[in-house]
């Protein structure tokens, strides 16, 4: 069978949940990861996480210091990017993956895998385009405002990669319930995130 068509049958809570912080944008630019955090889920329970900070090979920006609270300081004692990517990699190996705004993640995961030459078999789903669709009313789609918005308990720590990560797995959860479709695949929900908003109640009774 073609694994990526297994990986699409796998059920929608069965995934990693990831977020990167950054030395910017975009990696076109020359911008690198700083910090990757994931969470791993199995039928909805955490069963791993994953938390590193990494070092780009250069000094980051005062601004990113503030934004993060990841400081030059502690990047030096941090390992190599490609260490920890490679470390990632294996962390991720044959699951498929979920972030908050996943073309920004998603750019980032693929630069960081290409410059060791790896890369990985699963599928990307973006959870602020699930949640855009299942909480149109919500008066903002940013992960803390939809934290916020489901009542989900959090720390405070926000723009830290393994608390954005654990809050936007508590957020994809509250959302898999909240579709009453308990056996809902990857697959299904990949294509719920790509559904236009006015056909989403009727894609959904369709399941």
């Amino acid at each position: 069978m073609n694994p990526d068509k297994t990986l699409a049958m796998v059920p929608a809570d069965t995934l990693v949940v990831l977020d990167f912080e950054t030395t910017g944008l975009s990696p076109n630019m020359g911008d690198r990861a700083i910090e990757i955090g994931a969470v791993k889920l199995e039928r909805g329970q955490v069963i791993d996480r994953f938390s590193q900070l990494m070092n780009p090979g250069f000094r980051v920006s005062r601004f990113i210091e503030d934004y993060t609270g990841i400081s030059n300081a502690m990047l030096a004692e941090a390992p190599s990017c490609a260490e920890v990517m490679s470390q990632f990699a294996q962390f991720i190996d044959g699951c498929n993956l979920v972030a908050h705004n996943a073309s920004f993640d998603k750019r980032f995961l693929d630069a960081e895998l290409d410059y060791i030459g790896s890369g990985y078999s699963g599928e990307f789903v973006c959870s602020l385009l699930v949640a855009r669709r299942l909480y149109p009313e919500a008066p903002s789609h940013k992960l803390g405002e939809l934290v916020a918005y489901k009542n989900l308990t959090h720390d405070g720590v926000f723009h830290r990669a393994l608390a954005d990560s654990e809050m936007t797995a508590q957020l994809w959860l509250a959302m898999l319930a909240d579709t009453q479709k308990p056996q809902l695949s990857f697959a299904q929900i990949h294509k719920l995130s790509k559904t236009p908003k006015a056909k989403v109640p009727l894609y959904l009774s369709t399941l």
